[in-house]
Formats: structure tokens, C-alpha cells, sequence
């Protein structure tokens, strides 16, 4: 990969990053997303789909936070591969489960531009979905977003700037860090 960072360069970026949320405030908002998710879903029993790679952590520490009946499935689809900056969408993976005349909870790390999160709704209406409804964990402050432009359900807000940690990668790493994290300069 020719993205692919040292060790030194991953402890770099991280060391100079500017700390936007603590693991604790993190973990306030899902509790509080959960809160609200299960409000409107709890007599829904909807499919969640995990937004691979990114939205596996969220979904990760947000099912949990649930206590509704549910089905999780996976759909892969991107932009980024990697790199810092969006491409063509690339579809990797298709959900296993019928979405036919069921809620779809769509479960992502960030609503950035919503291009990707706008082509997987789109993708679940066309699969028959009665109704399909998005959770990110992180929505970027911009004027303008070309794609989706709101999420059903959000954690925290971030400026524009380039962030990660719980999901969220810079050039493939630091999906890990224990906090949301800006890179330095970026």
C-alpha cells in the first residue's frame, strides 16, 4: 500500500494531533445516542448495517447501548481506500440479510461529505427497505456537503478538519485511538 505509514511517522501524527473528545466524552455520546436510537426503533427490530471498515467500532460499542431486538449485517462500501482524500465509490460488499419492507439503521464513524452514506441509502431503499435511517458517530461542520446532509442520529460534531480515532483512519492507522483526534496541520 502506498499509503502505508511507519511507526515513527504513526506516533508522530498522533503525538502532534489535537485531542477534540476523551474516550469518556466518546463514550457520553453513545450512551446518549443509544437512548435516542432506541426511542424511535425499539418496536421496529431493524436491520443495522455495520459501514465497513470505519463503522465497525461505532457499531462495536453502540449495540451494546441497545436494548431492542435487532439483525446486524455488514455492507463495505468506499471512498477514501486508505488515502485522505475521496474517490470514486467502490462497492465491496453487499448486506446478506433481505432488506425488504424492513427499517435499516445504517451505522457509520462519520458523515463527511454523505456521498458514501447518501449511496447506501439509496442502495437500501432500491433493496425495499420500508424505511432506512443513519447513525454516525461524528458529523464534520461543512456549508456545503454534497451528499447526505444530515444523519438520523449523531454523536458528536467536528470541525472541517481531517480526524481519527474510534473508526475514523488516518492512512489506514489510528482507527484505534482512544479518543477523536485532528491531525496537525490537516
Amino acid at each position: 500500500m502506498e499509503n502505508q505509514l511507519n511507526i515513527a511517522e504513526i506516533q508522530n501524527v498522533l503525538a502532534k494531533a489535537d485531542e477534540l473528545y476523551t474516550h469518556s466524552q466518546v463514550s457520553t455520546a453513545f450512551d446518549n445516542m443509544a437512548v435516542e436510537i432506541h426511542q424511535r426503533l425499539h418496536d421496529k427490530n431493524p436491520v443495522c448495517l455495520c459501514v465497513m471498515i470505519g463503522g465497525l467500532i461505532t457499531t462495536g460499542q453502540l449495540l451494546p447501548l441497545l436494548s431492542l431486538p435487532l439483525e446486524l449485517d455488514y455492507i463495505h462500501a468506499t471512498r477514501y481506500r486508505g488515502a485522505t482524500s475521496g474517490s470514486d465509490l467502490q462497492w465491496i460488499k453487499y448486506p446478506s440479510i433481505s432488506l425488504e419492507g424492513r427499517t435499516v439503521l445504517v451505522i457509520d464513524d462519520i458523515l463527511d461529505e454523505g456521498l458514501t452514506l447518501q449511496a447506501i441509502v439509496k442502495y437500501c431503499q432500491e433493496a425495499g427497505a420500508q424505511e432506512v435511517l443513519t447513525a454516525v458517530l461524528v458529523e464534520k461542520q461543512l456549508n456545503n456537503r454534497p451528499g447526505l446532509h444530515k444523519a438520523d442520529f449523531t454523536g458528536l460534531t467536528v470541525p472541517n478538519r481531517y480526524v481519527f480515532g474510534f473508526g475514523m483512519d488516518y492512512q489506514g492507522q489510528l482507527r484505534y485511538a482512544p479518543g477523536i483526534y485532528a491531525v496537525h496541520g490537516l
